[in-house]
């Protein structure tokens, strides 16, 4: 057997261990024999050292490839045994969704500094540079050859069917049998990848990434140009705006760091290139910086979540990044060297921060937990808005903020917070008939006649929708137009009475639109809308025809569809 044959039966057999593993850990809980924490303990463990392994054999070989991985597997075990102190059972870690994230950025930020550690010196960005864009290849590449091997399997399985021959099927019943030969073909993938370096170099991905610079530095541009103009009014939304921003962070880092490439040599020569990297390194803090104060405006409001800790450090994330590379353009020759070793510095530190966000040290729950308690106490928070279910989700912080509160509520005088926790609707303090009345001044209606239908509609809904559509409606985003609109018709003809299309002025550029009806329980029914073809408007033609709804009625006409059979039994092609 060659070298390169014997290479890639050995990390076949790695991968098909690996799988092996998981699969024993799977049994073992499925038998009771191990806990639901221990199972995520060892899960994590076993797939971060495997997946590590896979990743660096073929750079630095299997052998000197297992200690290094094994490391980084001890370390990702320790820290997820570390969050037990946080969260009561495994699926609360898995629902928090955040912590995953952390986890997986643990397991596989370390690989290209672990590989070039081995080989020229973990501070060698040359060498960083192009482990990292190879090991995702070879990872895509590999995952997309794994499943074209599922494909070949299904189909083979399906034409023995034919012939009443059923063996891959039997075979493939066995749970082992799937997950061994996932990671066999996986390890295989990535060892003939990397035997065809050469021509899968992750360069050819990267020169046409490059292109894309000044299209997007175009963009942030014309959008930091018209967002005085427009107003600020927009970023107030919290996370969604602040999230669109820092994407856009995100990208413009990555598109950065490839125009500069590994060094001044491979770096792009285009002057048009050179000048967009330039811009866009002037741009990001700005641009994060705006993410930032979005973020800021919303724990103002609403106070800290777990969430919102997470967009926040992103955003210092995204701030620090932009004043690094700013900094290195306005520090003028070399400026490109100093981007790549700003580049180091700020993955050492993504990886600190996601192994921090698994301890006690930035534990998210605590701080959100401590926060939202405070915010109550000083008044800050009403006991109408307190969120028990955010709370509650909160793992063991969220549980002991919710045996304060709890405690807080068999005292005299509280019995509005007994009601909210103990999930009673109404809860005190919220007055339905100001709420509708409200509504009703400043809801606009079309026809205008069918105010009836409109108020009908609204006394059906319950407290946190006409709590949540008072306040669209009440927002000033276009002075002298109402953020809400109803447009009455008789849109179901099987249904009695007449249902409602409400538009909902989220944001300057968001428009919501919402199917209103009331069910045969007497209780409203919501659904979404869409065009007679199954597609959806954009934000600019949902927010022309509110504002054309709004001065004339829209006409109400059959729609382009026919079914065979009647009634419930009918049967119909989706548009």
């Amino acid at each position: 057997m060659t070298g390169q044959m014997a290479a890639r039966a050995q990390l076949a057999l790695a991968g098909g261990l690996g799988g092996f593993l998981i699969w024993a850990v799977f049994r073992a809980h499925d038998r009771d024999w191990i806990g639901d924490y221990p199972a995520l303990i060892l899960f994590g463990t076993i797939a971060t050292l495997f997946g590590a392994l896979l990743g660096m054999a073929g750079p630095i070989g299997l052998l000197r490839s297992l200690p290094r991985a094994a490391l980084l597997a001890v370390a990702v075990g320790a820290l997820l045994a570390l969050t037990m102190l946080r969260y009561a059972n495994a699926e609360d870690f898995v629902r928090a969704g955040l912590p995953v994230l952390a986890t997986v950025a643990v397991a596989s930020l370390p690989v290209p500094f672990l590989i070039t550690g081995a080989r020229s010196g973990w501070r060698d960005y040359p060498a960083l540079f192009l482990e990292a864009w190879s090991v995702v290849l070879r990872f895509a590449a590999a995952m997309a050859f794994t499943g074209l091997v599922w494909l070949v399997i299904y189909l083979s399985d399906a034409v023995l069917n034919i012939v009443g021959l059923d063996v891959i099927g039997r075979l493939l019943k066995h749970e082992v049998v799937p997950l061994v030969l996932t990671g066999a073909v996986l390890g295989l993938g990535m060892a003939v990848i990397h035997d065809l370096a050469d021509l899968l170099s992750p360069y050819v991905v990267l020169r046409l990434f490059r292109l894309f610079l000044p299209v997007v530095l175009a963009v942030m541009a014309v959008f930091l140009v018209a967002l005085p103009f427009r107003g600020f009014d927009g970023l107030a939304g919290g996370l969604s705006p602040a999230m669109l921003l820092l994407t856009m962070v995100a990208g413009g880092i990555a598109l950065v760091s490839i125009a500069v490439d590994q060094s001044d040599a491979d770096a792009t020569q285009s002057p048009l290139l050179v000048r967009s990297a330039q811009g866009m390194a002037l741009v990001l803090p700005v641009l994060a910086g705006l993410a930032l104060w979005a973020i800021w405006l919303r724990v103002d409001e609403r106070g800290w979540s777990p969430d919102r800790v997470f967009v926040m450090l992103v955003a210092g994330i995204g701030v620090a990044y932009g004043l690094i590379y700013a900094v290195a353009v306005l520090r003028g020759a070399g400026w490109m060297g100093r981007i790549r070793q700003g580049n180091i510095m700020m993955a050492l530190a993504l990886i600190v921060l996601a192994a921090l966000w698994l301890t006690p040290v930035l534990n998210a729950e605590r701080i959100s937990a401590r926060d939202q308690l405070a915010r109550f106490a000083s008044g800050r928070t009403p006991v109408e808005r307190l969120d028990v279910a955010a709370l509650q989700s909160w793992g063991k912080p969220g549980a002991a903020a919710m045996a304060e509160l709890e405690a807080l509520a068999k005292e005299p005088g509280q019995e509005a917070l007994a009601a909210v926790l103990a999930g009673d609707a109404p809860a005190p303090g919220v007055d339905r008939d100001a709420l509708v009345a409200g509504l009703r001044a400043a809801m606009p209606v079309q026809p205008v006649t069918a105010t009836g239908t409109r108020d009908t509609l609204l006394y059906s809904a319950e407290d946190y929708m006409l709590q949540d559509w008072t306040q669209v409606c009440a927002a000033d985003l276009t002075p002298g137009e109402p953020g809400c609109l109803m447009v009455v018709a008789d849109l179901l003809p099987t249904m009695p009475g007449e249902e409602g299309l409400l538009f909902l002025r989220r944001s300057a550029d968001y428009v919501e639109v919402t199917g209103l009806y009331i069910g045969q329980d007497g209780k409203l029914r919501l659904r979404g809308t869409t065009r007679p073809d199954g597609g959806y408007f954009s934000a600019a033609e949902t927010l022309a025809l509110m504002r054309q709804y709004r001065d004339t009625p829209p006409p109400v006409t059959a729609a382009m569809l026919n079914q065979l059979g009647t009634g419930d039994t009918g049967l119909i092609i989706l548009p």
